[in-house]
């Protein structure tokens, strides 16, 4: 199949180079890096082996990327409103679009965009950074869920998975709402949490009483869950997620990479959202709902200062 990566960032750089170096077709848009890796390429540097790509398909314009089976679209949520002037000039009339960003709510408002198209969650399970123009980090884990949401053709998402497994990508398909919202256990707690306290992932672990704050967050966003609906989720994958957290390499969430860099934070997907539907199941999120009204608040305030 023929892919497109819309945001060759963090995420999209890495699966997108991954199937890539597999022998897939990959095309890749590119922002602030495009002259740096049309001259030198892409590198990855990799827990799990690390590489280059000499040659890369890269594009500093959707206007002149070819239409594509898959596009991967890797973009931080607060630049969706871009998509319909990226997206178009990418899509056939069986074009898969697999949405791999954070929080709650994406695919429904990305149809209202484009009624009838094929969409899919793609969440990530990986600890992942830009670190210069044309550089991947990538810390530790790495697999991906694919949630169908509204593509009628099973056999594309097989073909999918297919590809992802054969680039040595660990990826399974599961339910789309059961997905979100296990993502959002983590997600909804670290990101803010380091954010908030200008911190790590493992330090507040380390410490007694964040710790217990992160559970408690951690459970917040499992009863919300439960109260819309949502199987298989419950006490025992907020326990999972503590202990996958433990092992995990020292790590700066995306949201605390954006607040240090002077970036929109992704708040309305992450926190607003999610606690809103919560709200309108009859379920109250008041530890992350204090989380949300502090990350506003510091969000207003760091905005880079002029020299």
């Amino acid at each position: 199949m023929k892919y497109g990566i819309i945001g060759t960032g963090a995420i999209g750089g890495y699966y997108g180079s991954k199937l890539a170096r597999s022998g897939q077709e990959v095309h890749f848009l590119f922002h602030s890096d495009y002259e740096y890796v049309r001259e030198h390429g892409l590198q990855v540097d990799s827990c799990d082996g690390s590489f280059h790509l000499d040659h890369v398909n890269a594009y500093h314009s959707s206007a002149d990327m070819p239409k594509c089976d898959v596009v991967m679209v890797s973009l931080k949520s607060v630049n969706n409103h871009l998509l319909p002037s990226l997206l178009p000039p990418l899509l056939g009339e069986r074009t898969l679009v697999v949405m791999i960003q954070n929080g709650i709510g994406v695919e429904p408002d990305i149809q209202q965009m484009f009624p009838g198209l094929w969409l899919a969650a793609g969440l990530a399970f990986i600890c992942s950074a830009k670190s210069e123009p044309g550089r991947v980090s990538h810390q530790c884990y790495g697999s991906i869920n694919l949630a169908n949401y509204s593509c009628p053709d099973a056999q594309l998402m097989a073909q999918l998975l297919a590809d992802f497994t054969a680039a040595g990508i660990e990826a399974h398909e599961v339910e789309y709402q059961e997905a979100r919202w296990k993502k959002a256990v983590w997600n909804m707690p670290f990101n803010g949490m380091t954010v908030a306290l200008n911190t790590r992932t493992d330090l507040l672990l380390n410490h007694p009483a964040t710790r217990q704050l992160i559970y408690d967050q951690m459970m917040e966003v499992v009863g919300a869950a439960q109260h819309l609906g949502v199987n298989g989720l419950d006490a025992s994958f907020a326990d999972l997620m503590m202990k996958t957290t433990d092992a995990m390499t020292p790590y700066s969430p995306s949201m605390k990479l954006d607040y240090d860099f002077h970036r929109p934070m992704e708040i309305y997907y992450l926190y607003t959202r999610p606690i809103e539907e919560a709200a309108r199941a009859g379920y109250a999120m008041p530890k992350l709902a204090m989380l949300e009204a502090e990350l506003r608040f510091l969000a207003e305030h760091n905005t880079p200062k002029k020299k």
